[in-house]
């Protein structure tokens, strides 16, 4: 399988935000990632809009029509704005208040059930495909199937950050066992987060995954090699 590569721009706007200037603008990285090879354009509208701003989301969607993938939580601001400009897909994240990052997969508590079910059901109205961030459990993989998601995209947190071999051996094997239940359950599988240039070409190597979510390791690497560079060696990988 050809795999897909998901460039995710947050840090390009980190980047703006630090000085509130006008650039550099996610709307011409997302040129540069599409035009050397990335196959989706991934941001993050964050609650407390740290990086990516609502308007971001508008200019992307606008001007890169099927190709924006958006993450979101479940929050009703965050579904609107999801509902308004409609990018290609939208995967539903946890977000907790504080957190430097995303954690881990949804807590499919009843309430978050309910929540995501309805919101899903809103999202297909606008024939826009929705995925769920899960761990690689096969319980969570079962609930976003029941919930009616269209792909999961695998945690790989704690595969990336595992600093034993052995460790890391058992959680590659989690993943591909997750993988492979997501296909039979007609689930598209995707995959990320903190995946770089060592460690990514493993999870690569597991059958049945669609496409990889990569944001903060390009982007760093970007620092050094330049944009066009940073994306092309991730997609050389894949």
């Amino acid at each position: 399988m050809n795999l897909k590569l998901g460039v995710n721009i947050d840090h390009v706007a980190t980047l703006r935000q630090a000085r509130r200037a006008p650039f550099p603008d996610p709307v011409d990285a997302a040129a540069v990632c599409l035009n050397t090879g990335a196959d989706f354009i991934v941001v993050h509208l964050r609650k407390d809009q740290r990086h990516i701003q609502e308007k971001d989301v508008a200019r992307v969607c606008r001007a890169f029509p099927g190709q924006i993938h958006l993450e979101c939580s479940s929050a009703p601001a965050m579904e609107k704005a999801a509902l308004k400009y409609k990018p290609h897909s939208v995967c539903i994240v946890p977000e907790k208040p504080g957190e430097v990052t995303t954690t881990g997969g949804l807590n499919f508590t009843p309430a978050v059930k309910r929540r995501i079910a309805q919101m899903i059901e809103r999202l297909h109205r606008k024939k826009i495909l929705v995925s769920l961030f899960v761990s690689p459990d096969a319980e969570s993989i079962r609930t976003a199937a029941k919930l009616g998601a269209d792909i999961v995209e695998l945690c790989t947190r704690d595969y990336s950050e595992a600093t034993r071999a052995a460790t890391a051996r058992k959680l590659l094997q989690n993943l591909a066992l997750s993988a492979l239940l997501a296909r039979e359950l007609g689930l598209e599988v995707h995959a990320g987060h903190g995946l770089d240039y060592h460690n990514v070409l493993a999870v690569a190597d597991i059958g049945g995954i669609a496409c990889m979510n990569i944001g903060f390791s390009i982007i760093t690497r970007a620092l050094f090699a330049g944009l066009p560079t940073a994306v092309l060696e991730m997609k050389g990988l894949l």
